[in-house]
């Protein structure tokens, strides 16, 4: 099960100890005087990107966490332990929002990210901290302070390099395979893939690694939450790349130029930022009889570079590789 949300996570991060009162009391020292310690410091809740980690079913089945407490003061001016820091591994991606007021908190980006969450409360003050030559045996401490505590949601949205976009049925999961290592469900039916799949492709030295996500199938509405709407959607707001997949054999009717401007449409519709995002743009199934003829009409209609493929036959891969090896460097140059 892929989880890319979990809502209302509670977190709470450890509460400061309590300064000591205590006074000296050894054997030929009448008068020892305080000697409270000061309480120890709560633990933090600290988040930290984990590329390892793919979604977040971990908060999902376990939506609460809970640093740990500081230590009280001791006698002898001994400092209370602080409480141990509560680190919760997310994938790179997640964004952190508010539960309650819907409002932007944080997000991890990158490998090894840590962010602090909430804060610890601070251990409270001995009363070895209130001697003075006016109060020689003060018997005043301070406790201390709360921990933060807060809901939140987790969203997450895939980074990749490239985003492979289509209608259901245009064989962005075999073109996954193909390009990638990654091994998504592949059948003849609509909503196969129910999540975005990853995978890595590396150019012919090795050197070079293009991150590449399968994102389920866009119909027309999807924007309006139709389908599987905007679920997936926000997946593919942070890649750099977007890769059209057209079937341009037509099948059920339909029209291979109408799919690539309902594909527009839709995410133009869900952020303006998308449709200015580098594209490539894929004819696949150009093994079928009908193909050549609706890739003309397709190429009047829109007068964009088409790239010939098919997955059946594995035509064109080749070529399609080398595409993204050099949209991959041109990004970085």
């Amino acid at each position: 099960m892929f989880i890319d949300e979990v809502h209302k996570i509670r977190l709470k991060a450890g509460n400061g100890g309590d300064g000591c009162l205590s006074f000296r009391r050894e054997r030929f020292i009448p008068k020892g005087g305080p000697n409270g310690g000061d309480g120890g410091n709560g633990g933090d809740i600290v988040l930290i990107g984990d590329e390892n980690i793919s979604d977040l079913s971990a908060y999902k089945f376990k939506p609460h966490a809970k640093a740990g407490n500081g230590q009280s003061g001791m006698g002898s001016d001994m400092h209370g332990r602080n409480g141990e820091h509560c680190c919760l591994k997310v994938p790179v991606g997640t964004v952190v929002l508010d539960s309650e007021e819907k409002l932007f908190v944080a997000e991890i980006i990158s490998h090894g990210q840590q962010i602090i969450l909430l804060r610890g409360g601070i251990g409270g003050k001995g009363n070895a901290n209130f001697k003075s030559s006016t109060n020689q045996a003060p018997r005043h401490t301070t406790p201390g302070t709360l921990g933060e505590e807060k809901t939140f949601d987790f969203l997450l949205k895939t980074i990749a390099d490239v985003g492979l976009v289509g209608f259901p049925n245009a064989g962005k999961s075999t073109l996954a395979s193909l390009l990638t290592n990654a091994t998504p469900k592949i059948a003849n039916y609509p909503f196969t893939t129910l999540h975005a799949n990853v995978g890595i492709m590396r150019d012919e030295t090795g050197e070079n690694r293009i991150i590449i996500a399968d994102i389920p199938g866009l119909i027309e509405g999807a924007h309006m939450n139709r389908g599987l709407g905007i679920r997936f959607l926000k997946h593919i707001e942070r890649c750099t790349t977007l890769l059209f997949l057209i079937d341009m054999s037509g099948v059920d009717n339909r029209s291979p130029a109408s799919d690539y401007a309902v594909l527009m449409k839709e995410l133009k519709c869900y952020s303006h930022t998308l449709v200015g995002k580098k594209k490539i743009v894929v004819a696949n199934k150009m093994e079928m009889e009908s193909s050549a003829e609706n890739l003309k009409i397709f190429r009047r209609k829109h007068r964009v570079d088409v790239l010939e493929i098919s997955c059946a036959t594995r035509n064109g891969i080749a070529e399609l590789k080398k595409a993204l090896v050099q949209s991959f460097l041109a990004k970085k140059m």
